[in-house]
């Protein structure tokens, strides 16, 4: 099971580190502006890194928590305001827009597990708790502690 929570890890984070690069593109910033957002020139590239980061936190396992909660900053704005399918000015549009909300609210749902059970036994963190741990049970040189985790995954 350790290794599907690593993979789950991997593919949920993808989407959000290769998303990220398409909003410093003009086309995207415009999309955002015809979509009602404010300041779409410093707003829309700060969401590419704040999707750039939670992607590689949640990927490394790195602060997986953090990471996660910084998706779901990023995943509940762009979801209402770019995704509202609701306003959709045709049939075809409203199809597309709702597709990618419920997309949107399927990660967001992801990210907020991920943000409860952090990142698994194959992550950067599991690998600093348990460096914590065996530190503060028997004292042990660093090289032989690291070779007791590497040991045990």
């Amino acid at each position: 099971m350790r290794y599907a929570a690593l993979a789950g890890r991997q593919l949920f984070s993808m989407i959000f580190i290769i998303a990220s690069a398409g909003h410093f593109d003009s086309q995207t910033i415009e999309s955002a502006a015809r979509h009602g957002v404010p300041l779409p020139d410093l707003l829309v590239p700060l969401s590419g890194v704040i999707a750039l980061m939670g992607g590689l936190s949640v990927l490394l396992g790195y602060h997986t928590r953090l990471g996660a909660w910084l998706l779901v900053i990023f995943l509940v704005p762009v979801t209402l305001v770019m995704h509202n399918f609701w306003a959709a000015p045709n049939a075809m549009a409203f199809q597309v827009e709702k597709g990618m909300f419920l997309r949107n609210v399927t990660m967001l749902g992801g990210a907020l597990l991920i943000s409860y059970f952090g990142a698994g036994p194959l992550s950067v963190d599991a690998l600093l708790t348990a460096g914590k741990e065996s530190h503060a049970e028997t004292p042990q040189s660093p090289s032989g502690r690291l070779t007791s985790e590497l040991l045990r995954y």
